[in-house]
């Protein structure tokens, strides 16, 4: 089993990689099986049921209109945000769906795309399965799939133990566990960066993989931008959570003109010593609005924690003297290498683990890159990439009303600077330490199956009954 940098990190659509993303790739594979096996002319309705947490909090995650969208062929990566819900209520007003962008079909969005609140399907809490009938009402075809988190889809087939998605592409340098990959650099003398370049070649160039990745970032950087540029007061959902990152933008702009001011009339400018962590808090909370908001984002490596990899790595590129473009694709190729191991050993999707899995990885993986790219050994990035989980255990996902709102946007800030502090404690030492990377990802594993399901993105337990109570 091969996992590329490139499927941790992926561009797509919030405000859920497991919710909005995964139903929409699921949708769109069930239409393309359609048309590839020439069944597709001879479709005149189609009905989609999600179940378990996609059932519980799809709505609020927008999984009924991602799976529209998908059936229409659109895909997460080009998808027209902006166009997207007008769609979505074009196909529902006119009771009209164009499957995979070609073939009209009857479509009645609350008979056609039913979210069951209690049930569950086997093999994981994101199940969903397509139904595609002839005029005569006959069922011509029916399929299952599993949005096991990051955006990685799965059919029934593969819903396995491991729940990738097969690929059999050998690498020079396989590994899925971190004692495996601190082996392998020692042997080799390279560092973790350099190991997942060497098994990334197995699949494209150097100068594609190079692209691809600086592609990532751009994306991010436009996220961020996007985040910090919108004009609505309140976030879509009914819940009229008030954004932040316009006006916390627009404050640190002008307290660094009035420092400038100040510093060119020759007085002193008064030093906030966390001046840094301002700056962090507002690129998370940027991305993450922008995610709740059904905007362009990237999976790092889901979407629920969508902000901690960028807002770490605008640290880098923003503070960190001799930054440069290197630096970036070796922070990706790091964080991806952390973010293997918690996708081959546990799971990064909070339906199954919390929001451990989630926010608790990317936080190892942004703590492990961040430290490498300061140039910590591999020993102190792994050191980093456990103190970025361990101090996450047991984190629930309790989205209140269902939406990746609260307390998601600002976790991914405190997750952010969590991340910064992850690596400078392992650059402080040494490398050796008690609890290993293998160790944290397993308790993880652990604590997730003895978390209830109610604190697993079902909006049952936590904040998410206590606020709307409150």
């Amino acid at each position: 089993m091969a996992l590329s940098a490139l499927d941790l990190f992926s561009v797509g659509i919030g405000p859920s990689s497991s919710h909005t993303v995964g139903p929409m790739r699921a949708a769109r594979r069930f239409t393309g099986g359609l048309v590839a096996d020439g069944v597709l002319e001879s479709v005149a309705r189609v009905r989609a049921e999600l179940f378990g947490s996609l059932g519980a909090t799809g709505w609020g995650h927008g999984s009924d209109k991602a799976v529209v969208l998908g059936l229409a062929g659109e895909d997460p990566e080009t998808v027209d945000t902006d166009t997207a819900d007008a769609q979505v209520r074009e196909a529902a007003s006119s009771g009209k769906l164009v499957l995979a962008g070609s073939r009209p079909v009857r479509f009645d969005f609350d008979q056609d795309v039913i979210l069951h609140r209690r049930k569950t399907l086997p093999a994981h809490p994101n199940g969903m399965t397509f139904f595609a009938y002839g005029e005569d009402g006959s069922l011509l075809r029916e399929r299952t799939y599993y949005s096991v988190g990051g955006g990685f889809v799965v059919d029934e087939d593969a819903a396995g133990a491991d729940r990738i998605v097969p690929d059999s592409t050998e690498l020079p340098y396989p590994f899925t566990t971190g004692a495996q990959l601190l082996e392998l650099c020692r042997r080799e003398g390279k560092s973790i960066a350099q190991i997942m370049l060497a098994n990334e070649l197995s699949w494209r160039s150097e100068q594609e993989l190079r692209t691809r990745l600086l592609h990532i970032w751009n994306v991010m950087q436009e996220c961020v931008e996007n985040g910090c540029s919108r004009t609505e007061e309140v976030l879509p959902g009914g819940m009229k959570v008030r954004r932040r990152a316009p006006e916390l933008r627009r404050k640190l702009r002008a307290t660094e003109a009035e420092a400038e001011r100040v510093a060119a009339s020759g007085g002193q400018p008064v030093a906030d010593p966390l001046w840094a962590m301002e700056w962090v808090n507002l690129y998370a909370l940027a991305v993450n609005e922008e995610n709740a908001s059904g905007g362009r984002i990237v999976t790092a490596p889901t979407n629920g924690a969508a902000g901690i990899i960028p807002a770490v790595l605008h640290f880098y590129t923003r503070f960190v003297p001799g930054a440069n473009e290197d630096g970036v694709v070796d922070f990706l190729l790091t964080a991806a290498a952390i973010g293997i191991l918690f996708k081959e050993n546990a799971s990064i999707s909070g339906a199954e683990v919390g929001c451990q899995g989630e926010v608790g990885s990317a936080c190892s993986m942004a703590a492990g890159a961040l430290c490498a790219v300061l140039g910590g050994t591999p020993e102190q990035v792994e050191n980093a990439a456990e103190v970025g989980i361990e101090h996450n255990l047991g984190l629930t996902c309790d989205p209140v009303g269902g939406l990746v709102q609260i307390p998601c946007i600002e976790r991914n800030a405190i997750a952010s600077v969590k991340a910064i502090n992850a690596a400078r404690l392992s650059l402080a030492g040494d490398g050796v330490h008690k609890v290993t990377l293998d160790m944290a990802i397993k308790t993880m594993r652990e604590t997730g199956k003895d978390m209830k399901v109610k604190y697993k993105e079902t909006s049952r337990g936590g904040l998410a009954v206590n606020v709307i109570e409150c």
